[in-house]
């Protein structure tokens, strides 16, 4: 099951991917995908015959986050091996949690905002988990039950802020559009072995990102089951799982992002992003 959500001529149109990666409205059987019925989502539409849907015509819509605004946007820091040594510092010996804020989540095809006090705007390719039930103290061998389906993020980051403003990694991590996710949804089934994902990220037409989540220290089901213990998961939650290799900061001679930028994003299985860098004083504007 993949799930996307479309707007066309401001009607926003939750779809089901078929075979080919044709969008086919599922509006009358569900009216939007939202954390109010995450929990239900894959029971409804297992059923539903998706040949037999209507297709969307790509070229009357925008692409729209895969689900309604997530109720939480948490993060793990440092969660690939090689990416923790590009950065100079130790395999953490249990998950970092940090946060994103609300107005960071956005299409995938969204432009990234900068503003001109940014120094050191950086990219991070991720998979995210959005969480289908929530709950507390959920056991690892229960975890993967707790989770819709997986999608990309693009964790963006301005590392001035993050790590030169009082070490508070929500500073760096929380600008508008700064969490672009998407294109769709995609359940366990359609991705084969969540162990062996390859991502990529390339700023323009450069690549600059190429990893695996084979070098993932903390596993999806490890890490619900940790961040449960100490914050309750609710349905519809994103959790950005970490980054490979190959940000700017880890660069002898960092590249950082500037307006006119054109990032593409990838993981196996779940499509491909395209952000450009545009400053916030373009926003809005058509």
């Amino acid at each position: 099951m993949k799930l996307q959500r479309l707007e066309q001529s401001g009607r926003i149109i939750p779809c089901l991917l078929d075979d080919a990666g044709a969008a086919r409205d599922v509006s009358g059987i569900v009216t939007d995908f939202t954390a109010e019925n995450a929990a239900e989502l894959a029971s409804v539409l297992a059923a539903v015959a998706v040949d037999s849907l209507p297709v969307i015509d790509s070229a009357t819509v925008r692409l729209l986050p895969p689900i309604a605004q997530p109720p939480n946007i948490w993060c793990i820091g440092l969660n690939y091996s090689d990416h923790a040594a590009e950065s100079g510092m130790p395999v953490p010996s249990e998950p970092i949690l940090f946060s994103k804020g609300s107005t960071t989540y956005c299409g995938a095809d969204d432009p990234v905002y900068w503003s001109e006090s940014m120094t050191k705007l950086d990219w991070e390719v991720e998979l995210g988990i959005v969480i289908g039930k929530g709950g507390l103290n959920i056991a690892r061998e229960d975890a993967l039950s707790h989770v819709l389906g997986y999608t990309i993020v693009n964790d963006v980051s301005e590392r001035a802020w993050q790590i030169e403003r009082g070490g508070q990694w929500i500073k760096g991590k929380s600008y508008p559009h700064f969490c672009p996710t998407g294109p769709f949804i995609a359940s366990a089934d359609e991705l084969g072995d969540i162990a062996a994902l390859d991502l990529w990220l390339s700023v323009n037409g450069q690549r600059m990102q190429t990893g695996t989540t084979a070098k993932m220290i903390f596993d999806p089901a490890t890490i619900i089951s940790y961040m449960s213990a100490f914050c309750e998961l609710r349905p519809g939650d994103l959790i950005c799982t970490g980054t490979p290799p190959g940000v700017a900061l880890g660069m002898k001679e960092p590249r950082w992002l500037k307006p006119g930028d054109v990032m593409e994003v990838g993981i196996k299985g779940l499509g491909v992003q395209r952000q450009i860098v545009t400053p916030i004083s373009q926003r809005g504007v058509k």
